[in-house]
């Protein structure tokens, strides 16, 4: 089923843990402005559903249809999360097939080693002491991406600020205004 306009724009950021994908996101709504929907994995799946992340899991649909109403509402959205390729594929594939308007998708590739870096410096310390390297490890999974060569593949030398342009100029978000109050 079609979903958003010609003008409504759909962004996908995958990656493994601590590539950035939240980071990225949250950059992308500050530099926008009002009128962009950030529908974030881990707070649909682990906060409103409180659930695993498994094949067929309730989290998929929801993900799925909280980005369709939000781009019907004519709102810009981001996608971001892990979405592993072999469970979240098949729903993102359609979601932007299904879009009307300027699609991208973009997959953070950040090595193990990296991550493990990115995952120290964060700052909440009840996170860390939950999720620990060997979660990390066992979560890792090396260029998990999308069939059909549909992602831009973003490398770890490229910085928070360079990452959030290119997503604004190749999307077209650079030159739209925000939403008013």
């Amino acid at each position: 089923m079609k979903t958003g306009s010609e003008e409504t724009r759909l962004i996908v950021v995958r990656g493994n843990s601590a590539s950035g994908k939240s980071s990225v996101a949250a950059g992308i709504r500050d530099r926008f402005g009002r009128g962009l929907a950030v529908v974030g994995q881990d707070n649909l799946r682990r906060i409103v559903l409180r659930e695993q992340d498994r094949p067929g899991g309730a989290n998929i649909g929801l993900i799925d249809t909280v980005a369709r109403y939000a781009l019907e509402a004519g709102y810009h959205v981001v996608v971001e999360g892990i979405l592993y390729a072999d469970r979240y594929g098949d729903m993102l594939t359609a979601l932007m097939a299904d879009h009307r308007g300027v699609s991208r998708c973009y997959y953070l590739d950040v090595p193990l080693d990296e991550t493990f870096v990115r995952h120290a410096a964060k700052a909440d310390p009840v996170y860390l002491a939950q999720v620990t390297e060997d979660h990390l490890r066992d979560w890792y999974r090396e260029r998990d991406l999308l069939p059909g060569g549909i992602e831009a593949v973003v490398d770890s030398r490229s910085t928070l600020d360079r990452t959030i342009d290119r997503v604004m100029r190749e999307t077209g978000l650079a030159e739209l205004p925000a939403h008013e109050d």
